[in-house]
């Protein structure tokens, strides 16, 4: 691929570009797919060993293609989510390659499009989407200093308990990765603390159906914009082992000593905020008004679906929320590793146009960025709550596929228009 043209030049073949693929194929638009791993790379590399879908196998896929491995309402492992991706190009013949990295796209001065260099020659697009995610770069605050003595690692970069040296673990972060490492690595005979911040903590399952079908049903995944103050709010939910709700006072009956906000090391010390007890009600609350909306559903429709009061029951407060640890020498109390699961940030060093706010942030509006010719796919919230999750990418790039179908309608007019012009001078 010395030197190629194409139409529209897809980055990324995990979900967002294989969904890009999908519509821009269904609509007859040439266009090229350059992956610098392998499909769907961050599914097979970029995540724990044990990890598995957080939604239910009939719902976290594509419409044209069911989950052939597991049953529609498990949850699949990381590397059939993978080998689903991989199915699913063969499916519609996707124009994929592997192992290319775009390294720099800029806008041609003196023609249409945009120049891409790639680690394997330069490419002419007319149109280039973005569709490598909100999963780049690993954020890891700057709290504990790297020669503090204590191992530190990212939830993206851990894969089992047996990577870790012995000693206890401090996992900052209870979101779904925080929350199954945490309770991997206490069922592994780890002695664990876990760094518990705001977090929505919906049920895994609620008068016989998923958590996903509820917010199905109730509108909840087409919300266009977070409430104010919640846009980097945490779901603790979980898949794991069929799937559970998270309840953070039974894994602290379990073993899991529960800190607050993790804040300062200050001399091998960590000092965490006294917001546990604040941000655990907080997530309780949230979990009851799910469910009170649920009940008032389930009688609006007349639904037979049982009742479950158990629900509503929540264990006896542990010791960690009553008399909470504010502060704990680390050395003291055996940590060896600090596991940050804290989040991404993207990365776009490589797409040097202007389509970026002041923050460095993408600037658009569901997708379709302020630089002609650009759009984001896969981003959180980029149109609704379910935009970075499996099905909701999907529906994300129809979207884009309609704009860039516009587009080319406008292009091709003006090309007919300049073409009946030059006929009528001859």
């Amino acid at each position: 691929m010395s030197s190629q043209e194409i139409e529209v030049l897809v980055v990324g073949a995990g979900q967002a570009g294989v969904a890009m693929s999908d519509h821009l194929t269904d609509r007859g638009i040439p266009h090229l797919v350059l992956e610098k791993g392998r499909i769907a790379e961050r599914w097979r590399s970029g995540r724990w060993d044990s990890l598995v879908a957080n939604g239910p196998a009939w719902h976290d896929r594509f419409p044209k293609l069911e989950f052939e491995t597991v049953g529609a309402d498990d949850f699949a492992p990381k590397e059939d989510v993978a080998d689903y991706f991989v199915a699913y190009t063969r499916l519609i013949d996707a124009p994929i390659r592997t192992g290319v990295e775009v390294t720099r796209v800029v806008r041609n001065s003196d023609r249409p499009g945009f120049t891409v260099q790639t680690s394997d020659g330069e490419v002419q697009a007319r149109y280039v989407v973005a569709a490598t995610g909100p999963f780049q770069v690993p954020v890891i605050p700057a709290v504990v200093p790297a020669d503090s003595g204590h191992t530190q690692l990212h939830s993206g970069d851990y894969r089992n308990p047996a990577q870790l040296p012995d000693g206890g673990v401090l996992v900052v972060g209870a979101g779904s990765s925080g929350v199954q490492i945490a309770d991997e690595l206490r069922r592994s005979g780890r002695e664990v603390w876990l760094s518990v911040g705001p977090h929505d903590r919906p049920p895994r399952r609620y008068r016989g159906r998923d958590f996903v079908w509820w917010l199905g049903v109730l509108g909840k995944w087409d919300l266009s914009a977070p409430p104010q103050g919640a846009e980097h709010v945490t779901i603790a939910v979980s898949g794991a082992d069929g799937g559970h709700t998270v309840d953070f006072r039974e894994l602290a009956a379990s073993g899991i000593t529960l800190v607050g906000r993790t804040e300062a090391f200050v001399d091998g010390r960590m000092r965490f905020a006294p917001d546990l007890a604040r941000n655990v009600a907080a997530g309780d609350a949230n979990l009851f008004a799910l469910l009170d909306e649920a009940d008032a559903y389930v009688t609006r429709n007349g639904l037979d679906l049982p009742e479950e009061p158990e629900a509503r029951i929540l264990g006896a407060d542990p010791a960690s929320l009553t008399d909470p640890v504010l502060e704990l020498d680390l050395a003291a109390a055996g940590i060896t590793t600090i596991v940050w699961a804290t989040g991404f940030r993207t990365d776009y060093g490589w797409l040097q146009v202007d389509a970026f706010d002041e923050n460095g942030r993408p600037a658009h509006q569901r997708g379709v960025s302020t630089e002609p010719g650009v759009y984001f796919l896969g981003l959180p919230w980029q149109s609704r709550r379910g935009s970075s999750f499996i099905w909701g990418v999907w529906h994300d790039a129809r979207h884009i596929a309609d704009q860039i179908q516009i587009q080319r309608g406008y292009l091709a007019y003006d090309q007919q228009a300049a073409l009946a012009a030059e006929g009528a001078v001859l």
